[in-house]
């Protein structure tokens, strides 16, 4: 099969595409490198297997040829991390709602299959837990850049569902759940690579919040495999799937694991929402997906628990630290 990844150079994509070239799979990744990078796909530039365009998925003849080249489009391009989102609502907004409806629009002409990434923070502030793919959702003010982000990727799933029942283009939306592994940055916000950099250099773990907000993390390699079976499942079109773990865990313990992982001298120190990112910042105090439909579907559980996630990113931060960061294919 041939694959078109968008955000292809990215941290899920990337590892995508070490499990396709695997597979011996065909791949084109595009990705505007806006939050990706060449150093995440650098590996795979030799396989013929693996093609690589630096570009923006909103160029519209360049996505109509790839589109038409693909047998299956994985929609990844989107803006990502908190930090990028309440401080770039506007780009968050036209990023996510823009390059998705161009996308579907795109492969609607030639009946590809598309597979959209979604996210947990779809559900907003919903407390019924674990979350389920029929659950309502709850959202604060339009006020708060924050909701700017949960709302698009809303958007993006109305988008897709709407194609799936109105023209039958085949559609699966993934919402992933704090996927985590090597390569991912922490830049935009994402606490596990955060943690792990500032453990390893002996400097203070900033918990944002009081820590008792608590997530559940899924390996990257778990997460691209689901992807994967989510796109050649038959009977997963125009339905929606939660993809994540499920062992559930406070940030503030959180912390406390990478410091003991990296044996770190690291103290721990709590940083208020509102210096951290914004006045009035809301924060979901639980994210657990329920994964019985996925399960039933495609026989999806999460492998690798919570120990083993923290020490690949450890390895893979002591790796680039010191300039031999290992960028080989996921297991």
């Amino acid at each position: 099969m041939k694959w078109l990844i968008t955000g292809g150079a990215g941290f899920v994509g990337s590892h995508l595409a070490d499990l396709l070239v695997a597979k011996g799979e065909s791949i084109v990744a595009i990705d505007d490198l806006s939050t990706g990078s060449t150093e995440n796909i650098a590996h795979l530039r030799a396989s013929k297997q693996f093609r690589f365009i630096p570009d923006d998925v909103t160029n519209t003849f360049l996505l109509r040829e790839l589109v038409d080249e693909a047998d299956v489009i994985v929609h990844l391009a989107a803006a990502v991390g908190v930090r990028l989102v309440v401080e770039e609502p506007v780009r968050t907004i036209t990023t996510n709602v823009g390059a998705t409806e161009l996308v579907l629009k795109t492969a609607a002409k030639k009946g590809k299959r598309v597979f959209i990434a979604s996210t947990s923070e779809v559900y907003g502030k919903g407390v019924r837990v674990p979350f389920n793919e029929e659950d309502d959702v709850v959202y604060g003010p339009s006020t708060k850049a924050r909701w700017s982000y949960a709302a698009s990727k809303l958007i993006d799933e109305f988008l897709g569902l709407s194609y799936w029942k109105e023209r039958g283009l085949p559609v699966v939306v993934g919402r992933l759940f704090n996927t985590v592994g090597p390569r991912q940055t922490g830049r935009y916000g994402m606490v596990i690579p955060r943690f792990v950099r500032q453990a390893l250099a002996n400097e203070p773990i900033t918990v944002y919040g009081d820590g008792t907000q608590s997530r559940c993390f899924a390996h990257v390699a778990d997460v691209v495999g689901a992807i994967h079976s989510l796109c050649v499942a038959k009977e997963t079109v125009g339905r929606v799937f939660n993809i994540g773990g499920t062992e559930e865990v406070t940030i503030v313990d959180l912390a406390r694991k990478i410091r003991e992982a990296t044996r770190s001298k690291s103290e721990l120190c709590f940083v208020p929402y509102e210096k951290a990112y914004e006045e009035g910042f809301e924060d979901i105090v639980r994210r657990v997906p329920d994964l019985s439909r996925i399960h039933a579907a495609i026989g999806y559980s999460p492998s690798r628990p919570l120990e083993e996630i923290i020490r690949d990113v450890v390895a893979h931060e002591r790796a680039v630290a010191s300039g031999s960061a290992p960028l080989a294919a996921v297991g």
